[in-house]
């Protein structure tokens, strides 16, 4: 493979192209400053405006979300798993039917696997703008994103119409609903029911992992943190692995699925047969399968990365084994 050719698998952080028209919540005050990226797969976004970088099948999607201070991301849930780690900012994740349930505030370089079958939402509480990177397991990520009942109330009054066909309606710009086409309707007091309402004490222990001890854990060798022996544990199709300076080898690795690497520390040299390429962090690279590469950070001081692999595990909810 070509560096021309390898160069069309890397989105650079500086090449982003945001969507501010993403979801249902994109007019409702408070939310409406929010930018949603899809960068690997077509994610979840609900507007055609959406760009999508690479469009290959990895069986997961990556995205990201960037909000200035003080917005946030209405209460919603995914069929499938949803991963974030900060990339910058100090943001707040919330969960529950009204985001009461529980709460936790992430640093750079923190990960959350949130569990499925649970309403959740995130807001930027630092001075700067922010941003969050995000797995979503399977390749079509479980065919959408399903909203608590006052988002839709809410955005309604704003504008935006959701169709029982996952597409967004602005009626600020004429647009209607199609012959045929009936809003999306709201969720059901049977289906709100089976919401969970996991409290901050059980969310933690078991889908949160810091960034330093992350550091710490990967002393010798990347440290495993989503998968079915992670520091997380769970078989959500992909796995996430970790590693820094004092883990990176220079020998070969290969995957017989498509492999990302995402810096979050330093900049880290790709080497493959015919090739190499230098990532910064907030750039996202996908290696094909079966290719040999290594990966060491080119420069001193702090380096990390994550590093994210399908399984042969099916896209779904939570793993509870």
């Amino acid at each position: 493979m070509t560096p021309q050719d390898m160069e069309t698998r890397i989105v650079r952080y500086g090449d982003l192209q945001p969507c501010k028209t993403a979801f249902i919540d994109a007019h409702t005050p408070g939310s409406d400053q929010k930018e949603n990226f899809t960068i690997i797969g077509g994610g979840v976004s609900e507007s055609p405006d959406q760009h999508v970088h690479i469009t290959i099948p990895h069986g997961f999607n990556i995205g990201a979300a960037g909000q200035p201070p003080k917005c946030r991301n209405s209460l919603h849930d995914h069929r499938t798993a949803e991963a974030f780690f900060v990339l910058s900012g100090r943001w707040r994740f919330f969960w529950g039917r009204w985001g009461d349930a529980g709460e936790v505030i992430l640093e750079k370089g923190d990960i959350f696997n949130i569990p499925t079958g649970v309403f959740r939402g995130f807001e930027n509480i630092g001075t700067d703008y922010g941003m969050i990177m995000a797995i979503l397991g399977g390749d079509d990520a479980g065919g959408g994103v399903m909203w608590a009942p006052q988002v839709i109330e809410d955005a309604k009054d704003h504008g935006l119409i959701l169709g029982e066909n996952g597409k967004l309606y602005d009626s600020k710009k004429q647009e209607r609903l199609p012959d045929g086409v009936k809003p999306m309707p709201l969720m059901s007091d049977t289906d709100l029911a089976k919401r969970g309402e996991p409290t901050t004490a059980q969310v933690l222990p078991n889908h949160v992992a810091r960034y330093p001890d992350l550091v710490a854990l990967s002393d010798r060798k990347p440290v495993t943190v989503i998968g079915e022996t992670g520091v997380l544990r769970d078989r959500p199709g992909f796995e996430v692995d970790f590693m820094t300076r004092a883990s990176a080898r220079d020998s070969k690795q290969t995957a017989p699925y498509p492999t990302v690497l995402m810096p979050v520390h330093g900049y880290w040299k790709v080497t493959w047969d015919g090739g190499s390429a230098t990532l910064a962090p907030g750039d996202t690279m996908s290696v094909p399968e079966n290719l040999g590469y290594t990966v060491v950070p080119s420069m001193t001081g702090e380096a990390s990365l994550y590093r994210i692999v399908a399984t042969e595990d099916p896209a779904g909810p939570t793993w509870q084994g």
